[in-house]
């Protein structure tokens, strides 16, 4: 293939691209001086070929970089008139930054449109209360992406604490990962996410990572290191980490799934409905003879497709979820109380029994606000049913919301932006997005005075507890699946640094004693097994001894992406973060990368770079 580009290269170019003007200039003067035919090369090798030449950064999105590109761009063709050619070809668009004379190629916004006008009346066949009607949908709700809705809640970045006065840090787990898929969306589409679409700890937990598997009969294994922080060298940063036991999907006790979907307006759109029946698909020819679907919709209001079905009944199943249609306003509220309803009547002592909500999140109708929804869930604790959360769309999902309700409903929050994404939270962690292996997973930290002066965990801003919380049982916190690991990330400036980041008046009553150790920390760990109401305390301490001049690829990789998420966010704490150093850093720790999701970081990192107008940094 590089032999191939290379004499694509030297054969249908001459080097004729010194012109003056601006970049739009450049793309309008510069001439193909012969035939390009390019017969299944992917897009990014056309492009390459096209970069090499021109002196032009010319990099698609890693959603459209593999595409197979089958065209003839002409001799005299305009550099302009050969991207038009491409982007018209292949439903492409394109954007230009002058100031780094980069071009991004991605998807065209034809993607965004609706399927079809939505029906002021769309009949849908329900259950209510198991008694078979129609629901038809009202008002000709017509979705417009033209003006974005999308609702973030705000993140203010966790602050540095002096150990002396707090060297305690509490939180709980998350599991969720949507903040990454979410902020690989906005990459796909030619633009950067908005600083608060920016979890950091959901973008480290989104990828996997060689932890050693629990021993001893516990559900997790506990991994700590600490080495320098690539950002700030005169920083350290800690990895504390929890890996959980890996189970297949065929030991799995029986499940109870409720399938619960959106089928308003505004999921009328590629990206959402079909997509959605595209990623419950792949789950539903997952499941055996011992698992049980029922599928519950909401549109104007709330009603029963599929009453509780065996999965090996998967084409009655398949059947149900095809024939779903997009229409009407959205009763959200009433969709989760139906479902949860349905639920409990189907309830499996000893086995998983979920609600999978998948929307865009935009309720509109009934319960429909932040807080009432996540009292409506918090009225279900003690049902013994948990509540998964998968996000669909772009220009109006409601991000605060599903990630409330997923929190508050014991389950992991997903975003599902193709194809892909689906395929690896339906089918690749299966187990671990229906099968909870320890609930209520806490984490405390305490700090040595003598080794460490601030401490700042990244991320988990919405999981911060009061330190209070880790002793009690009754403090309701994260769960973990089967085969999920969780990451967390401290930054520490050592006890001997002249540094300072806070100042606070000394204590007129008390002096604190420093008991002589050579600890750099303690890490505890509270959780119940899933059959218990008691948690379970482990204990792991971290010497000096312990801080590594070698990090592990777990640990560079890991800090790459808390780096980036740094950057996206423009966080005071960022330091000397790079978008270069933060690819050095992540190609150093690519491993066998099979699932090719490393490498894919690493694209959007450099496609990110080009589009940060504001970062001042390396010029590709």
């Amino acid at each position: 293939m590089k032999k191939l580009i290379t004499t694509l290269i030297i054969c249908i170019f001459t080097t004729s691209w010194a012109l003056a003007g601006g970049l739009d200039t450049q793309l309008k003067q510069t001439e193909l001086s012969e035939n390009l035919i390019a017969s299944g090369l992917s897009l990014e090798n056309v492009l390459a070929v096209l970069s090499a030449q021109s002196g032009i950064h010319i990099l698609a999105v890693p959603e459209v970089a593999q595409m197979k590109i089958n065209i003839k761009l002409e001799a005299k063709q305009t550099l302009v008139q050969a991207l038009a050619q491409l982007c018209s070809s292949y439903q492409l668009n394109y954007k230009l930054n002058s100031k780094k004379n980069a071009i991004i190629v991605f998807k065209g916004s034809y993607y965004e449109r609706p399927l079809r006008p939505a029906l002021s009346s769309v009949p849908v066949k329900i259950r209510t209360e198991y008694q078979e009607s129609h629901m038809y949908t009202t008002g000709a709700y017509q979705p417009n992406l033209q003006y974005n809705t999308e609702e973030y809640k705000r993140v203010y970045d966790n602050n540095y604490q002096a150990v002396l006065t707090s060297p305690v840090s509490t939180f709980s787990i998350d599991v969720d990962t949507a903040s990454y898929s979410n902020i690989r969306r906005f990459i796909n589409m030619g633009k950067l996410p908005p600083p608060d679409a920016v979890r950091t700890e959901e973008m480290i937990n989104y990828f996997t990572y060689d932890y050693p598997q629990p021993k001893g009969g516990q559900p997790f294994s506990v991994t700590t290191e600490v080495a320098m922080c690539p950002w700030q060298s005169q920083h350290q940063l800690a990895l504390i980490s929890l890996q959980g036991k890996n189970l297949k999907f065929a030991e799995v006790p029986a499940s109870n799934l409720v399938f619960l979907i959106d089928v308003s307006g505004s999921m009328n759109y590629p990206n959402k409905l079909p997509l959605l029946k595209t990623a419950f698909k792949l789950l539903v020819k997952q499941l055996r003879p011992q698992d049980t679907v029922s599928i519950v919709v909401y549109a104007g209001k709330a009603g029963l497709v599929l009453k509780p079905t065996s999965g090996s009944q998967k084409t009655k199943i398949i059947k149900a979820i095809e024939s779903l249609q997009a229409g009407g306003s959205t009763a959200g509220g009433e969709g989760i109380k139906l479902a949860y309803k349905i639920a409990k009547d189907s309830f499996v002592q000893g086995g998983n029994n979920r609600v999978i909500l998948a929307t865009d999140g935009d309720f509109n109708v009934g319960v429909s606000s932040e807080g009432a929804l996540a009292r409506l869930i918090e009225e279900r604790h003690e049902d013994g049913i948990l509540l998964s959360v998968l996000g669909f769309g772009m220009g109006n999902i409601k991000d605060n919301k599903m990630e409330t309700l997923a929190d508050k409903g014991n389950g992991n929050y997903a975003y599902i932006d193709n194809v892909l994404e689906a395929q690896k939270v339906m089918v690749g962690q299966l187990a671990g997005t229906l099968y909870t292996i320890a609930k209520d997973v806490k984490i405390q930290v305490e700090f040595n005075p003598a080794k460490v002066k601030y401490y700042r965990l990244i991320g988990y801003e919405n999981r911060v507890l009061n330190n209070s919380d880790f002793n009690d049982d009754k403090k309701d916190a994260g769960d973990m699946g089967a085969g999920h690991s969780v990451t967390a990330l401290y930054e520490i400036i050592p006890a001997g640094s002249d540094e300072t980041v806070l100042t606070t008046n000394p204590l007129a009553y008390q002096r604190g004693t420093v008991i002589p150790s050579e600890d750099v920390l303690q890490v505890s760990v509270r959780y119940k097994r899933t059959d218990e109401n008691t948690s379970t305390l482990l204990r792991k301490r971290v010497g000096s001894s312990d801080i590594s001049n070698h990090p592990s690829a777990n640990f560079k990789f890991a800090a790459a992406v808390a780096e980036y998420g740094m950057v996206l966010r423009n966080s005071e704490f960022k330091g000397g973060a790079d978008y270069g150093e933060i690819i050095k850093l992540a190609k150093e720790a690519i491993g066998k990368d099979s699932d090719g999701l490393r490498a894919e970081f690493i694209r959007l990192v450099e496609i990110s770079q080009l589009l940060d107008e504001n970062f001042i940094g390396i010029n590709p």
